[in-house]
């Protein structure tokens, strides 16, 4: 019963074979950081007690070091052990930070199995109807516009048939990205009607425009629309069918497309014969430049003005939000007309003034010499 408390408390017997001393302290020569600590005045640790109900060979162990640090030792000890936890705590911060130039942890396979199934089903009828109400409104404005012919309505004719005109470039940029229907003739003939009335070489866009989003954001790959040429620094026309633009099986396509912009362009100078250089600036020509605007403002704001410097694939999308995780963003509300996006537009222009030559991946930087700005 003895030995089982004994034994409870730390205090084992010492073998036969070990030699107790009188006093002291006995060394572990195995682990010399343990001490076995022996009082052999003390009769209940005695070796040499004769009373029966004594006990013998017993010995207290105890672990303690074999120098105390000194206070300065201590101290630099704590240091240590914050400098640890500072560090701890900024390894989490930076696994929380967003970096927009890492990989995303998903696939575009991901993206397309979370959106819901209908949502990729294409309704020719339904974008026939678009086109057909888009069309009317045209030709509806510029009528009422022609017969009132004041200058009170003037100003509001171009900014609504600006618009107008955008809306059929977006119509055709769908028949380009096959989105309208499953019918490549339909969208072909669609789309050539669509986008020469607005002047725009629909196959030459298509291709260049399909060559944009496979190499998105890519410095010295990626391809963006400019009216007659190429993006600036690079040689080669939408019009043309032996452009480096294109390949040989493209050429026929081309072709057909530059056909159908310059015949819109022979009626457009006819038209001025019949109703006046004038008017069909008034009609035609303002309206045009309107649309060139709205073109150029929504793919500027489609590369800039978004939070954390999101790459092509910042999510609006909330069916793909559990897939998008970080990446997602709630898109703000624009009401009748998206004045908000103004805002974006100012705060862009003050921050986003030039990319770096160098880097694997580049943001646009902030031109401290420029008046109101910051460096970023």
């Amino acid at each position: 019963m003895a030995g089982l408390v004994l034994s409870g408390c730390g205090i084992k017997p010492l073998p036969q074979s070990f030699a107790i001393p009188t006093k002291g302290i006995i060394i572990n020569n195995t682990h010399p950081s343990k001490l076995i600590f022996s009082h052999s005045k003390d009769p209940i640790f005695s070796s040499r007690t004769t009373n029966p109900f004594r006990f013998s060979n017993w010995a207290v162990k105890v672990s303690a070091p074999l120098r105390i640090p000194s206070l300065d030792e201590q101290h630099l000890e704590g240091e240590r052990d914050n400098r640890s936890t500072s560090s701890d705590e900024e390894f989490v911060k930076k696994e929380d930070e967003f970096d927009a130039g890492s990989p995303p942890p998903f696939k575009l396979g991901d993206i397309r199995e979370a959106i819901p199934k209908h949502c990729w089903v294409k309704d020719p009828w339904r974008s026939m109807s678009y086109v057909v109400r888009d069309v009317a409104i045209v030709l509806g404005l510029a009528a009422a516009a022609a017969y009132l012919n004041n200058w009170l309505v003037w100003p509001l004719y171009w900014a609504a048939q600006g618009t107008m005109f955008w809306a059929l470039f977006v119509l055709g940029h769908d028949c380009g990205h096959g989105s309208f229907s499953n019918n490549p003739k339909l969208n072909s003939v669609v789309g050539h009607l669509l986008h020469s009335s607005i002047l725009v070489p629909y196959h030459g866009w298509r291709i260049s425009h399909r060559t944009h989003h496979q190499n998105h954001g890519h410095v010295e790959k990626d391809e963006s629309w400019h009216p007659l040429n190429r993006s600036p620094g690079k040689s080669g026309s939408h019009f043309h069918p032996d452009s480096d633009l294109f390949v040989a099986v493209e050429k026929k396509d081309v072709i057909t497309s530059t056909i159908c912009w310059t015949a819109m362009a022979a009626m457009l100078v006819g038209l001025n014969f019949v109703v006046g250089p004038m008017q069909m600036l008034k009609l035609y020509g303002i309206p045009y430049w309107i649309n060139v605007m709205w073109l150029d403002f929504v793919t500027y704001l489609h590369h800039h003005g978004h939070e954390d410097k999101l790459p092509w694939y910042r999510g609006k999308t909330e069916a793909a939000k559990p897939v998008l995780g970080k990446y997602y963003r709630e898109p703000k509300r624009s009401w009748p007309l998206p004045f908000h996006l103004l805002g974006e537009l100012i705060t862009s222009m003050k921050k986003d003034h030039y990319v770096s030559d160098t880097g694997d991946v580049l943001y646009y930087q902030t031109d401290p010499k420029l008046s109101g700005s910051k460096r970023r």
